[in-house]
């Protein structure tokens, strides 16, 4: 399995990096990084753009998920079938948001070890295609100061920020509770969790692990809040053309 995923994921992810290092200027790592980070995204737009989708979907669909928690909270089995009912009628799948981040997840793997090893000054450089000129190391340094072998706080910092700015655009999609419900539902109470949560956790892992990770993490969420940003835009202008018309 290790040898299948060298080949499928680590290897082509790495002579990526090493190609775009080879065609920046004065081989800035930090600019080659930012380029694979945006060919990644480019590559994976279809599963990104479905799962924004279905987000804001679920999120619009919530007043309505409230009620039928409401009418039959004394009978889940009636209130599961409900469920399934609205999501049907809406067109919409609960766990399509999910699937697409499951599907990423060995990209992000592969990132970091390729990260690991590549600025590590590691034996990474002997996986090279033949058709690609291999440097004899990796300048981890970026911008004249930058060391992305080592942890950045201010690179740790400033993903932890993009992190809540692109949880926090998320979370305003959510509705409104509805009318005399003395409780926050659940999903509103996970929203704030996630809205703290996630940017916390995105601090913690830059200050642990390489810089070039940490990098590519606030590059891809600030590619993923420019994309909900699109999509939100593009919804909002839909609907109001139908209400127009």
């Amino acid at each position: 399995m290790s040898e299948l995923f060298n080949l499928i994921f680590y290897q082509p992810i790495l002579n990526l990096l090493v190609f775009f290092y080879n065609i920046t200027p004065g081989n800035d790592i930090g600019l080659a990084i930012v380029a694979l980070t945006v060919l990644i995204r480019l590559v994976s737009y279809p599963l990104n753009q479905q799962s924004i989708k279905s987000q804001k979907a679920l999120r619009d669909l919530q007043p309505k998920i409230e009620e039928i928690k409401k009418k039959y909270a004394a009978n889940k089995q009636e209130q599961g079938r409900a469920m399934m009912e609205l999501y049907k009628a809406e067109k919409v799948n609960p766990f399509s948001s999910c699937l697409p981040l499951l599907i990423q997840f060995p990209f992000l793997i592969a990132v970091y070890y390729v990260f690991r090893d590549g600025l590590a000054g590691s034996k990474a450089l002997d996986l090279v295609y033949p058709f690609i000129a291999k440097p004899e190391a990796l300048n981890p340094i970026t911008l004249g100061f930058f060391d992305l072998s080592k942890s950045s706080p201010v690179l740790a910092i400033l993903a932890g920020i993009a992190q809540f700015w692109q949880v926090k655009m998320m979370s305003i999609q959510q509705p409104p509770n509805i009318a005399g419900a003395r409780d926050e539902s659940m999903a509103a109470i996970m929203n704030k969790q996630m809205l703290y949560f996630m940017p916390i956790l995105t601090v913690f892992i830059g200050f642990t692990f390489p810089g070039g990770l940490t990098l590519y993490w606030l590059v891809t969420t600030l590619l993923t809040g420019l994309h909900q940003l699109y999509v939100f835009k593009k919804s909002h202008q839909s609907t109001n053309l139908n209400a127009g018309v």
